[in-house]
C-alpha cells in the first residue's frame, strides 16, 4: 500500500455529507466510496449533484473487502457503529482510521461522551467549538481541520433587496437549526429560504450545490439563524463570493464574523432585525461587508491549506499505525 511509502493515498469513507466530500475530494488523493444497489444512506455513489473528479471511485459494496486502502475515514456514528461491521473485512478495520466529527454534541452541550472512545483512531473535530465542547473520552489524538471551500466563479451582486436563508429541513430541525427565529425575523424582513424540505415551510425548495453560489449571489445578505450546529458551508460559501452574513452570536461564527465589519452577529434579534433592513436600504454597506467578508473566507476556508491538513492528517495517522505494528511486531 501507498501510505508508508509516500505515494497517492487511497482513502475509504461513505457518501455523508456531499458538500464535504465535494471540497475533500479536492485533494491530491484518492477517494472510495460504496454503492449498493438501493443507494441507501451512504452508499448513493458519486450521486449527480456534485462534479466530483475521477479520484472519487465507486466500489460496489459487496467488493469493498477484497480492495486496498490507506485509511479508513468514518463520517457518522452509523458509520462507526454499523456500516464498518457490515461491510469491510477483519482486517481492514484495523487500518488506520480517522473519525470526522461534523456535528456540535447531542443531546447534552457539554456533557456528551463521544461515541467514538478508540485512542487508536484520529479525532476531527470540523471546528474548535465542537472539540471544545465534546467529551472526546479517552481519545489521544484529536485535532481540528477548519472547513475549506473553492473560490466561486460567480461575485457577489447583491440587486435583490432581500436576505436569503440556505438550511435543509429547517422546520423540522425546529430549534436547533434557527426555526423559530426564521419565523420570526421574516415578519419584520423580506426573506427568501432554500434548501431540501423547505417548499412546505414557504421556502422555494432545494437548489443544487453548483448552482447555489450563482443563485444566492443576488441577494442582498446571507442570514444564518442556526442557534447549534458547525460553521456550515453555505457560509463559507456566501462569504467567499463577497456576500455579507447575518448570524447570531453562537458556536464557532463569533470567531469568524466580526460585527459590522464583516457582516452582522449578534445574540439580540431586535438588533440583527435592525441591521438586515439597514442593508437593505444600503447596498453601499452590504457591498463594503461583503468584501471584508471575502478577504476574511480567502484566509479562513482556503481550499489549499483544508486539503493540505487533511492530506497530513492522513499521512500522520498512517505513520503513527506503521509504527505501532511494527513495534510489536518487533
Amino acid at each position: 500500500m501507498s501510505g508508508s511509502s509516500g505515494g497517492r493515498l487511497r482513502i475509504f469513507t461513505w457518501h455523508i455529507h456531499g458538500s464535504y466530500l465535494y471540497y475533500l475530494s479536492k485533494g491530491d488523493y484518492d477517494i472510495f466510496i460504496p454503492v449498493n444497489g438501493t443507494r441507501s444512506e451512504g452508499y448513493y455513489g458519486r450521486g449527480e449533484t456534485f462534479p466530483f473528479g475521477p479520484n472519487v471511485i465507486e466500489v460496489d459494496v459487496a467488493q469493498v473487502r477484497h480492495q486496498q486502502f490507506d485509511c479508513i475515514l468514518f463520517q457518522s456514528e452509523r458509520n462507526y457503529l454499523i456500516d464498518q461491521h457490515d461491510i469491510l473485512a477483519d482486517w481492514q478495520k484495523r487500518l488506520p482510521r480517522v473519525y470526522v466529527e461534523h456535528n456540535t454534541p447531542e443531546p447534552h452541550p457539554t456533557n456528551s461522551i463521544h461515541v467514538m472512545t478508540d485512542p487508536a483512531v484520529t479525532m476531527v473535530h470540523v471546528t474548535h467549538f465542537n472539540k471544545l465542547m465534546w467529551d472526546n473520552g479517552s481519545t489521544r489524538n484529536v485535532r481540528v481541520i477548519a472547513h475549506g471551500v473553492s473560490i466561486p466563479a460567480v461575485s457577489y451582486r447583491g440587486d435583490i433587496p432581500r436576505g436569503i436563508v440556505v438550511i435543509n429541513h429547517i422546520e423540522q430541525r425546529g430549534r436547533i437549526t434557527g426555526w423559530d427565529v426564521f419565523d420570526q425575523v421574516r415578519k419584520h424582513v423580506p426573506l427568501d429560504l432554500v434548501g431540501m424540505g423547505t417548499s412546505g415551510s414557504g421556502g422555494l425548495g432545494e437548489v443544487l450545490n453548483p448552482e447555489l453560489p450563482e443563485f444566492i449571489s443576488h441577494y442582498r445578505f446571507f442570514f444564518n439563524p442556526i442557534r447549534y450546529t458547525s460553521f456550515g458551508l453555505a457560509v463559507c460559501e456566501a462569504m467567499m463570493t463577497g456576500m455579507p452574513v447575518v448570524a447570531l452570536a453562537t458556536t464557532e461564527y463569533v470567531t469568524v464574523i466580526k460585527d459590522r465589519e464583516c457582516g452582522l452577529i449578534d445574540t439580540d434579534i431586535d438588533r440583527l432585525i435592525e441591521g438586515m433592513n439597514s442593508l437593505i436600504a444600503n447596498p453601499a454597506w452590504a457591498r463594503q461587508l461583503g468584501e471584508q467578508a471575502r478577504q476574511v473566507a480567502a484566509h479562513k476556508f482556503n481550499i489549499t491549506r483544508f486539503v493540505t491538513d487533511w492530506e497530513n492528517t492522513f499521512r500522520q495517522t498512517i505513520q503513527h499505525n506503521y509504527e505501532k505494528e511494527n513495534s510489536i511486531h518487533q
